[in-house]
């Protein structure tokens, strides 16, 4: 194989391997974008989902600051089969598996 063969296929490998890094970083953003929608619907009337602000609701705390509890991967079994105590007036609620992934990845973005 010539050089000029043997860069070819070293750019064509490189640039397969670039494209796969984009896809994977864009479906994360959009997992975290997905993730960011269901806080929104679902938590932010008590919840703050954002790096700064206090939540609407005094009891409730502010989802960046739930890993310095525990880590964020110890919800997915209570987002699963419906988180019913959470603070008390938490309403219950469940999320599908793919839900869950997308919230994970949110709340971990926030750490």
């Amino acid at each position: 194989m010539q050089s000029t063969d043997k860069f070819l296929a070293a750019a064509i490998v490189a640039a397969l391997l670039v494209s796969q890094l984009i896809s994977a970083v864009a479906a994360h953003a959009a997992n975290v974008a997905q993730g960011r929608r269901l806080a929104m619907t679902y938590c932010a009337r008590c919840h703050a989902i954002d790096k700064v602000s206090p939540s609407p609701l005094s009891i409730a705390p502010p989802f960046r600051t739930l890993h310095q509890r525990y880590p964020v991967e110890n919800l997915q079994e209570a987002l699963a089969e419906g988180i019913i105590v959470g603070h008390p007036v938490m309403p219950q609620f469940r999320f599908e598996a793919d839900q869950i992934g997308d919230f994970l990845a949110f709340l971990k973005s926030l750490e």
